[in-house]
């Protein structure tokens, strides 16, 4: 059997990926992939968790309430960078400098 800080130690290095191309990329499609990724990681805690929890299906039931949030995330981030590009014909978060027309 795996242990528990096996499965943390995944986390923590899938989060700090994530965090790594938040801070460092300039493209919003990778921004949005870094942040993916940290979700993933809370996804990967929350099921690892619920594994050595004596409670049946707590940690997977947190993981598929974080799987659907991050799937509407994900739907509403595309739609606000579609419409930024329509804008801005860029997608790159340095070259945007207004919030109104």
């Amino acid at each position: 059997m795996i242990p528990l800080s096996h499965f943390m130690i995944i986390s923590a290095a899938l989060f700090c990926i994530g965090l790594f191309a938040v801070l460092t990329k300039r493209n919003a499609i990778q921004i949005l992939i870094g942040i993916e990724f940290m979700i993933n990681a809370a996804i990967l805690n929350f099921v690892a968790a619920g594994r050595f929890d004596r409670v049946a299906g707590g940690g997977q039931m947190f993981a598929l309430f974080a799987i659907v949030l991050a799937a509407a995330g994900v739907a509403v981030a595309l739609a606000i960078i579609l419409n930024v590009y329509k804008h801005f014909r860029t997608i790159n978060p340095d070259k945007i400098d207004t919030l109104k027309n």
